[in-house]
Parts: C-alpha cells; structure tokens; sequence
C-alpha cells in the first residue's frame, strides 16, 4: 500500500494525499561522537502501519529511534510528530518508547506485573493527583492485552523473558500512547514467546489503531509481521511493502558486497 495516496472510499479511481501521519521525516542527518551516522533520511509514517526498521550492527537504527524521540539533536532536517517537533508538550503521553534495556529488571527489584503497568499511566498531568478510578481501567485493559493478566500480581523477576517484554508493552498501552517505538524487542526471548510478541503488536495496529515502529536484527520476525519495511544502512536504500522487501543477493548488492568467487572458482572444483 503507498501511504502517499489512498483510493477513495466511493470507488473512484482519483486519489487523495493523507494528511493524517504520526511521523515525517525530511532530509534528516545526525552526527554522534564526530561522525556522521545517518544521513538524508526521508520518512513518513501513516497511522495504523506497523513499520519494521532492519540494518546491519552500526546502521544507525538506534540513531533514528533517539533522534525521532528527541533524544539526540540533528545536523541538519526536521523531525515532525503529529505536526510538532520531538518532545513537544501537545505530544506529551502520546508517545510510548520501549528501549532495548526495558525489561532487564534486576531480580533485587520487588515490583509486580501491575504495579510496573501502572508506571506507565503516570505522566506529568496526574503525578501529583492520581485519580485511581480512571487509572485502574486502563491498567487493566493494558494488562489484558498482552494476556498477563494472570500474572499481574506476580514479581516481574519471576516472567520469562518473553512475559517481561509484555509487561513492559503494557507499560506502554497504559500511558495510552497512539504512537509506540520498540528498539530490539525480541532479543533475548525464545521462538514461541517471539512468536506470540509479534501477533501481540499485529494485533495492537488493527484492533487498537496503534502505529508502531520497531527496530529489530531478526529479519525473518519482521517480514512475517511488518506492514511494511525499511532497511537503513546510513540511508535508507529500501522502503516499501513487506512482500517487496529484496532477497539476501539484493541486500548484498545494497550494501556494496560483490561475490567473491567466480561460478567456476578453484575453490569449487
């Protein structure tokens, strides 16, 4: 699906621009430490995509979660959420980031499943006065989405590492956030609690109408769930629909790797 233009819900074939994105992204570069990590980044992201970002170790990916989430500073292009810069007020609970570190609780930490949720729900407008009758149902509706509610009076340190990713999500939906970054989410977890963590943030982006972004090495995990990928490598050298994305050959040719041996080498025979 091209996010520039949708057809029109009438049947006509005329085409309309959407104005309605979460994210757009202009000619943006950013330099860490004297270097120069990503560079002319050009991106929007419509509400509703579930939008999978893949790239080699040092690519930048993290580069760009930091620098959309207004963590890091640009040298040169724009960022825009929702309209507004990163880290506007108007944007403020509208926002959610699970960082690669987010679920390594340490075991010393007595916190349950529920009261890390609630974490979540706690943002500048009620820090001071909670008003728990509207709290808890949103705990609990955050709960239930990631299925713990089972658990939810459980220390965190108990979860697999596959609940504890739920949990932190969860962490997330309770801050009622329309817009959900994710940096590694599967590292760590085994196959089927993967596999129930990517159906889980599917589901979020139909049922829930939730945009999601997620950074992630696991190739495979994405192009079986994602709308739609990017493959960054200091630019972005792909962005389009899942089905489209190139096969290994291609992604060597992107990335400059040429075969090093000839179809008749010495090394075959």
């Amino acid at each position: 699906m091209k996010v520039e233009a949708l057809i029109m819900l009438t049947g006509e074939s005329e085409k309309m621009e959407i104005n309605d994105y979460i994210l757009e992204v202009e000619d943006l570069s950013v330099i860490r430490s004297g270097k120069l990590v990503i560079s002319d980044i050009n991106l929007k992201i419509a509400r509703g995509e579930f939008v999978g970002i893949v790239g080699p170790n040092g690519s930048g990916k993290t580069t760009l979660l930091l620098s959309i989430l207004g963590i890091l500073n640009a040298k040169s292009g724009t960022i825009r959420i929702h309209g507004c810069e990163p880290m506007c007020r108007s944007n403020d609970g509208r926002i959610s980031w699970v960082s690669q570190a987010a679920s390594n609780i340490p075991n010393n930490l007595r916190i349950t499943v529920r009261e890390l949720v609630k974490l979540g729900s706690i943002s500048s407008r009620n820090m001071f006065f909670p008003d728990r009758k509207k709290i808890d149902p949103i705990v609990d509706k955050a709960v239930e989405m990631v299925d713990l509610k089972d658990v939810e009076h459980t220390d965190v340190a108990r979860l697999s590492g596959g609940q504890r990713q739920r949990a932190v999500i969860a962490r997330a939906l309770a801050s009622e956030a329309e817009f959900i970054i994710l940096d590694e989410p599967l590292v760590g977890i085994d196959r089927k609690a993967r596999s129930s963590l990517l159906k889980l943030l599917d589901k979020l982006c139909h049922d829930a109408g939730k945009t999601i972004l997620m950074v992630s090495h696991d190739l495979a995990a994405i192009r079986q769930t994602a709308h739609r990928m990017i493959y960054l490598e200091e630019t972005i050298k792909f962005d389009g629909e899942t089905s489209e994305f190139p096969d290994l050959t291609e992604i060597a040719e992107l990335r400059g790797i040429n075969p090093v041996h000839d179809e008749l080498s010495d090394y075959q025979h």
